[in-house]
């Protein structure tokens, strides 16, 4: 199974950059629909540039690579809350139960919201004295599985909705990921991950609605003639990454990690992550990294983070508290916090 693995890394690998040489002319930006699927969760991912797909040591691996819940010492759940940029909140609920030798199952939630707007006309761009809303939601059922002591898989089925004002767009898709420890390089990890492999979105509502004249040359035509504006479907923005990860030291009192992925959207040129993560006693770290080098026109990347846990008195559970910065270029940046708990 593990043979077969690095085999299947060999044939992909070779594939996608041969991919990214046929259509390096082509980025596809701005071409897909549900782009908060997206933003990076999670404020140790974040701090360390986004390069986690192979480390995914905590319950956002459900966003990064569900594989990764495997490696969860207790069953967790973590909370995560940011101001978004443009005035958005995202937000992020997840929760992973243990299962002993049965694998793990981890639910998740995730949303873009926004505070309601003025419903603005040509005739009125002062408002109407109505307000709309906009928002992102999506749920997400996991499990995942060790097949060995060294690789597990998992997958996600989700689904996805969109709505402003009186308009809804729904969707479902499935994340697929895996993880093998390897004895290379102090036990360097491999992760992969393919995301939001599923059905095209289309909005609809009463908002297409029109009334108008079809036809000046027919008699009986009036100006109340309803009629529906025909909209477009989108595919959802397509992920694959690969990434690893391994500890270049590590004592009893310190810990340094490296991680590099690489990313193969859809919807935009290949890119890589890279971080880093120092661990004093597993109880305090300090994270960096780098996000989308050697794309053209991205918008910031460096990403800083520091972090801390603890266990609660007379328990066994623990606690873990993670801050992150993360530079958005001319967007300005945002900054995140997530706080989880192990049981």
């Amino acid at each position: 199974m593990e043979k077969k693995f690095i085999k299947i890394l060999i044939i992909v690998l070779p594939c996608i950059a041969f991919s990214q040489g046929v259509t390096k002319n082509v980025s596809k930006v701005g071409t897909s629909a549900a782009p908060f699927l997206e933003i990076p969760v999670g404020a140790v991912a974040v701090g360390m540039g986004g390069a986690f797909v192979s480390i995914v040591n905590d319950a956002t691996a459900l966003y990064w690579n569900v594989a990764g819940i495997t490696a969860l010492e207790q069953s967790e759940v973590v909370g995560i809350h940011n101001e978004w940029i443009a005035g958005t909140s995202f937000d992020f609920v997840a929760v992973v139960l243990k299962l002993g030798s049965y694998g793990a199952f981890g639910l998740n939630i995730t949303s873009l919201s926004m505070d309601d707007m003025k419903v603005r006309t040509i005739d009125k761009p002062e408002g109407t004295g109505e307000f709309f809303s906009a928002g992102d939601i999506q749920i997400g059922l996991s499990y995942a599985s060790k097949l060995t002591d060294r690789f597990a898989i998992g997958f996600t089925a989700k689904y996805i909705q969109q709505k402003i004002w009186h308009m809804k767009s729904t969707a479902v898709a499935v994340d697929f990921g895996t993880t093998f420890k390897t004895d290379l390089f102090r036990g360097m990890t491999i992760g992969a991950s393919i995301s939001n492999f599923g059905s095209s979105m289309k909005l609809s509502g009463r908002d297409t609605r029109r009334f108008s004249r079809i036809d000046e040359t027919i008699s009986g035509s009036n100006e109340r003639i309803p009629h529906n504006i025909e909209m477009d479907s989108w595919d959802l923005p397509l992920l694959f990454q690969i990434g690893v990860s391994t500890n270049v030291m590590e004592s009893n009192n310190l810990r340094l990690t490296v991680a590099v992925d690489a990313l193969h959207p859809s919807d935009d040129y290949e890119s890589l992550n890279i971080g880093t993560e120092l661990a004093f006693q597993e109880r305090v770290f300090i994270r960096g990294g780098y996000q989308n080098l050697f794309l053209e026109e991205a918008e910031g990347g460096l990403g800083l983070g520091v972090g801390m846990n603890t266990y609660l008195p007379f328990s066994r559970s623990k606690i873990k508290l993670d801050y992150a910065y993360r530079d958005m270029g001319r967007l300005t940046s945002v900054q995140l916090i997530s706080i989880s708990v192990s049981f």
